[in-house]
């Protein structure tokens, strides 16, 4: 035998969980909230910015390319014209929106615009 009483009492029998079902269902939830709380804002920073770089970089193609147009429209599109990401458009005096040029996954100022001469 041994001189130590807190191994004489160890209990084997491993087959019941640690935890309750409660606060096992508990601790997930805290966990998931956890995690949401680190993704979700990087998730909405990441979208607010290339917004923003989006709509400068249509502006600026728009007033270089035509800069009597009514103004430029950028959008997401999976299915867009050049492609999967930003889409430029852009806007007449009446507001109908003409395909200007793809801006790509991340947004950016397109080097070629489709139907122009360089």
């Amino acid at each position: 035998m041994t001189n130590h009483p807190e191994l004489a009492i160890h209990d084997d029998d491993d087959s019941r969980p640690l935890h309750g079902n409660r606060r096992r269902r508990l601790t997930q939830i805290v966990v998931l909230l956890c995690v949401l709380g680190l993704v979700l804002p990087t998730i909405l920073t990441t979208l607010s910015v290339s917004t923003a770089t989006a709509d400068r970089a249509c502006e600026i193609t728009v007033g270089a390319y035509y800069p009597d147009a009514g103004g430029s429209r950028a959008g997401f599109e999976l299915f867009g014209n050049g492609g999967p990401g930003w889409q430029c458009y852009r806007l007449n005096q009446s507001g109908a929106e003409f395909y200007l040029a793809p801006l790509g996954l991340l947004p950016g100022i397109p080097s070629v615009v489709p139907g122009q001469q360089s």
